[in-house]
């Protein structure tokens, strides 16, 4: 027989399935133990009470015969099946390679269409998927592939381009060590870290909702000058008692998974911060509850007990909160790159394009086209998942 190049070697790949028992792992490798042979590759799966267990070893071509036979009899006493196939192969390996790509799909439904479309997008793109597996189940479904050979920019693009025709959100960033940095995550407030927008909630105690809501929906689509529009509505406030900032702090309601997402990113060593173009005074029981270390957004005037219409200093607005994230990451000396921005209206487009991760959740088609990834399932904690981080690893983080 011709002797084996050094850059190759006798591999035999073993699938064991069947209905998921205690002691299925441990029978098959007690199997092999007699051998020569070494592990080159483990993957194991249970979905359903079903096992799906694959190993790769490298052995010496005169064993193979009796590994096989010792291998069918194995089968027989476990009741599963088993299926090898040895042959002499390139010496590969998935931790050799270099810059793997993590993407993320999620979805409240998610279709065999829809993953058709990712993987023939991964393919069209020169990329090959090395692994599939699943990160969360409930409240929605996220699949992770991990990518090599593909383009980061180029497969972002076009990946973003197909998610809302198949009702997907996708997300990818780079592998390697630095994806498990310390990070600094900066999230607007009024319909991302809470469901209501603040300003509509005054206007409404000065019966002037439909207005505001009118210029909101306007400055948030891009339309108009934020600082402009904000200080358009906060004029229609002029009058109001300070105690209706008491009343709204009292209506403002967190969006579903906002509290598991900070106290996860905390628990992981990360910095929470929120950048707002609402109030101070109503947000500020929220930082305070919620443990969040920075906040920036807009301080409306009073005189004697009453709001004038009018703001004190510095309007938050586009440019405002790009500043802030840029500050708070250098307060901590984190990079930009190693920076998650969260938002979902025009005045988050800036703060969106300078971090490393621009999220556009729940938001406006603008800011969808301008982000990195979207999410448009109305859970804030999804993000998580667009981190790599499962759900079993959140809840496991929450009993402790």
């Amino acid at each position: 027989m011709a002797s084996i190049d050094k850059s190759e070697q006798f591999t035999g790949l073993i699938l064991l399935s069947g209905v998921d028992a205690p002691g299925i792992t441990e029978t098959l490798f007690q199997t092999l133990a007699p051998f020569a042979v070494n592990i080159l590759d483990i993957e194991q799966v249970v979905i359903r009470g079903r096992v799906i267990l694959t190993v790769l070893i490298s052995c010496s071509p005169a064993h193979a015969k009796a590994i096989e036979a010792d291998l069918e009899a194995c089968a027989q006493s476990l009741g599963v099946d088993i299926a090898s196939a040895f042959e002499v192969s390139a010496i590969t390996e998935i931790a050799a390679k270099k810059s793997l790509l993590h993407v993320v799909v999620l979805a409240q439904a998610l279709t065999p269409k829809a993953i058709n479309v990712v993987a023939n997008t991964i393919a069209l793109n020169n990329g090959n998927i090395e692994r599939i597996h699943r990160t969360a189940s409930y409240p929605v479904t996220a699949i992770e592939f991990t990518v090599s050979g593909a383009l980061l920019g180029k497969l972002r693009t076009e990946l973003a381009a197909i998610a809302a025709e198949h009702a997907i959100d996708v997300a990818i960033s780079p592998g390697g060590l630095m994806r498990w940095a310390k990070k600094l995550v900066v999230m607007d407030v009024d319909s991302t870290l809470i469901q209501q927008e603040v300003i509509e909630l005054l206007g409404a105690k000065a019966n002037k909702g439909a207005e505001i809501a009118a210029i909101t929906e306007s400055a948030m689509r891009g339309e108009l000058d934020f600082a402009e529009s904000l200080q358009a509505r906060v004029a229609l406030l002029a009058g109001l008692p300070e105690s209706v900032l008491t009343d709204v702090q009292k209506e403002i309601t967190l969006t579903p998974g906002a509290r598991t997402l900070v106290r996860t990113m905390h628990k992981l060593g990360h910095h929470v911060a929120l950048v707002s173009g609402g109030f101070e005074t109503v947000i500020t029981p929220l930082v305070a509850e919620l443990g969040i270390e920075h906040m920036r957004a807009n301080n409306l005037e009073i005189v004697a007990g009453k709001l004038t219409g009018k703001l004190i200093g510095p309007i938050i607005d586009r440019a405002g909160k790009a500043q802030a994230l840029r500050e708070f990451a250098a307060e901590h000396a984190i990079e930009l790159e190693q920076t998650i921005a969260i938002g979902d209206g025009a005045n988050d487009l800036d703060m969106i394009a300078i971090a490393g991760l621009g999220i556009a959740f729940n938001a406006k088609p603008a800011v969808v086209a301008a982000a990195d990834s979207s999410v448009s399932a109305p859970y804030l904690d999804s993000v998580l998942y667009l981190l790599g981080i499962t759900r079993e690893e959140v809840e496991e983080s929450d009993s402790l």
